[in-house]
């Protein structure tokens, strides 16, 4: 197959879809498709007269990925990098080579790639795309509104509340809640302004650096527990994956800073709680009009009770992710999972 995989863009997570992204080109170059790593926002300026020639190109587009960096990268930095300075979500070139693919990998993280207007968008040009479609996209990147969904749909979750930038009282109190509570940007992603505050005066300072990413964050109780991953693939759950940061909680730099935490993929726990945490992903998965695949996050406090956090619907994709790591446990090596997320995906939209 002819397969480009998007990546990068303008999201605070740019630095994690780049590796994501780059892992997936490498292992589906393996399996013998004619792929290409194509950032989103920088497209291709110098792409050679005849476009399909850019499927065989011996770099395959690769040399854009780099490490991840422990800090968020700087988008001002990447926007002012573009040649044409157009502030058009869609670089050079994207489109075109995007159509002339069988079908484009989203390997995007966060912003635009996550939040369903690139998979609307594809949805009218025709472009066939890996992952959720545009409205569960919609619907789960919006922690708000997903906490609405499990309520109704009876899937435990921490009690909170949104909180406008413009609200006349950001008291904690006037939310019904109190300390210790998680401050977090509405439509964020990899922890990135997430605060755990015990206090009057670390909440004001969270919300204002919560309030940099975006006018809307969520204010919820904080659960003391075991943090855990339990993917999905077209609606089948995988073996949940227990995360054991070595201090704090899972935070941007604990998620991609080497040997910061410890993974345990099965999970060392009761097999009703691992039963229930699946079963929970799947009515999670449905509940917010998922397709194909996604990944939900999960405390367990220590009287056994389980709450969904949220459903990272364009989860990470490197070899060293959590939802690779839950295919492998369940027998699936990552350039299977990878050409079976294709597989899936044409057959949710396109067969």
């Amino acid at each position: 197959m002819k397969i480009i995989v998007l990546a990068g863009g303008l999201s605070t997570e740019r630095d994690v879809s780049l590796a994501s992204a780059a892992g997936i080109c490498k292992t589906l170059v393996e399996k013998g498709h004619d792929t290409f790593l194509l950032d989103v926002f920088l497209g291709l300026e110098n792409a050679p007269e005849n476009l399909e020639d850019v499927f065989t190109l011996p770099g395959h587009g690769l040399e854009i990925a780099g490490n991840i960096r422990t800090e968020e990268p700087d988008l001002a930095a990447v926007k002012a990098s573009r040649n044409d300075q157009s502030d058009c979500f869609l670089g050079p070139n994207v489109i075109e080579l995007c159509r002339l693919a069988d079908i484009t990998f989203l390997g995007l993280h966060g912003g635009e790639g996550e939040n369903g207007k690139l998979q609307a968008t594809f949805d009218l040009l025709g472009i066939r795309y890996t992952g959720p479609d545009s409205l569960g996209c919609a619907v789960a990147m919006d922690k708000g509104f997903t906490k609405q969904v499990f309520i109704q749909s009876g899937i435990d979750t921490p009690a909170g509340a949104c909180l406008h930038k413009c609200a006349p009282d950001r008291s904690v109190g006037s939310l019904g809640l109190a300390f210790p509570v998680v401050v977090k940007p509405c439509s964020g992603g990899s922890s990135i302004g997430v605060y755990i505050v015990n206090n009057e005066s670390e909440y004001e300072d969270a919300l204002e650096k919560s309030f940099r990413y975006e006018d809307e964050v969520v204010i919820e109780e904080y659960i003391r527990g075991r943090e855990f991953a339990c993917g999905v693939i077209d609606g089948d759950a995988l073996p949940p994956i227990e995360i054991i940061p070595k201090s704090g909680f899972f935070d941007y730099a604990n998620k991609y800073q080497a040997d910061a935490t410890l993974e345990v993929c099965p999970a060392d726990i009761p097999e009703e709680i691992d039963r229930r945490m699946r079963a929970l992903t799947v009515r999670a998965f449905r509940a917010l009009k998922l397709n194909v695949y996604s990944r939900a996050d999960f405390l367990l406090d220590e009287s056994g009770n389980l709450y969904c956090l949220e459903m990272n619907t364009l989860p990470g994709m490197t070899a060293a992710s959590l939802l690779p790591k839950e295919a492998k446990a369940a027998g699936i090596e990552y350039g299977d999972l990878c050409e079976l997320i294709i597989k899936k995906s044409l057959e949710a939209r396109y067969l």
